[in-house]
């Protein structure tokens, strides 16, 4: 019987081990041959010589982007988005998620707020609401267009309220015999505490505002006012040459708009490639901790 259920163990592992692999090829298969093919000459990705690995290895369609001020605007949209998202939305998490966390008789409407919160993940007022309300407080072309109305995400309050909630009650009271209030609470105690929540929360809004590119697309009239991701959805459906300087129109010969795609799609994503290894050793433990009361 022992055997038995070793025997079942390792093949469960073996057959796990392959479905991570094959995922995980899934997974990486498309950014090798994008990458692939933006280290590519234009003649050797016409040809369909590129699979995973460049043929006549070239850094031309690179060149080409760092002339183009669109990429270079779009890339500073979304690094100031980034920025000022992610920290408007950790801000309004944190403030948020902190009454939430208490007990109802230091905060008698705080279930009313959870359901009201609750509510919002099931229904939605829809894209047509959200347009005019953010045109009616003159938002359209601004950066508050594209970090307001996403900084409070309840999934996100969610993860910090159930966090707070594992934290030690003995550590609160100690600091309210103390004489502390609830902003010292707050910032002294809560705060030094929740920083793998925080990490997580960092890396969900910085993925999320990186990647967003609807509302982009929806808030924004003028080009130049695109994030990088609206940027690149642009290009990929409709990518011409036309207004290329003349003095840029040597290096038209060497690329090709494959190419020129691919290799922006490379730059777009190294930023986030940079980051998430710093941040992904706190991610799964407050991902974990904030799903789970202890």
């Amino acid at each position: 019987m022992m055997n038995y259920r070793m025997d079942g163990k390792k093949i469960f592992t073996i057959f796990n081990y392959l479905f991570l692999i094959v995922l995980g090829l899934i997974c990486v298969a498309p950014l090798l041959n994008t990458l692939a093919i933006s280290l590519s000459s234009a003649s050797a990705v016409a040809m369909g010589d590129v699979l995973f690995f460049p043929s006549n290895f070239s850094l031309d369609a690179y060149a080409f982007i760092a002339t183009r001020s669109e990429f270079l605007t779009a890339l500073n949209v979304s690094v100031m988005r980034v920025i000022v998202g992610s920290i408007l939305q950790m801000l309004v998490t944190f403030i948020s998620a902190y009454p939430l966390s208490r007990e109802n008789r230091d905060f008698s409407m705080r279930t009313v707020y959870v359901w009201f919160f609750m509510f919002t993940i099931l229904f939605s007022g829809g894209i047509v609401p959200l347009y005019m309300q953010v045109k009616t407080l003159g938002m359209l072309d601004s950066m508050m267009a594209l970090v307001l109305p996403t900084s409070l995400a309840v999934f996100n309050i969610v993860l910090m309220i159930n966090f707070f909630r594992i934290l030690p009650r003995e550590l609160d009271e100690s600091f309210r015999i103390d004489g502390a209030g609830h902003w010292t609470l707050l910032w002294r105690l809560y705060f030094p505490l929740s920083l793998p929540a925080f990490a997580t929360i960092l890396l969900l809004a910085m993925v999320g505002h990186w990647n967003s590119w609807f509302d982009g697309m929806l808030f924004m009239n003028q080009t130049e006012n695109y994030p990088i991701a609206t940027y690149l959805r642009s290009i990929i459906v409709s990518f011409d040459f036309s207004n290329v300087r003349s003095e840029d129109a040597a290096l038209l010969a060497s690329i090709s708009p494959r190419t020129t795609k691919s290799a922006q799609i490379i730059l777009a994503t190294l930023p986030i490639l940079c980051v998430y290894p710093f941040l992904q050793r706190y991610f799964v433990t407050g991902l974990v901790l904030g799903s789970v009361k202890g």
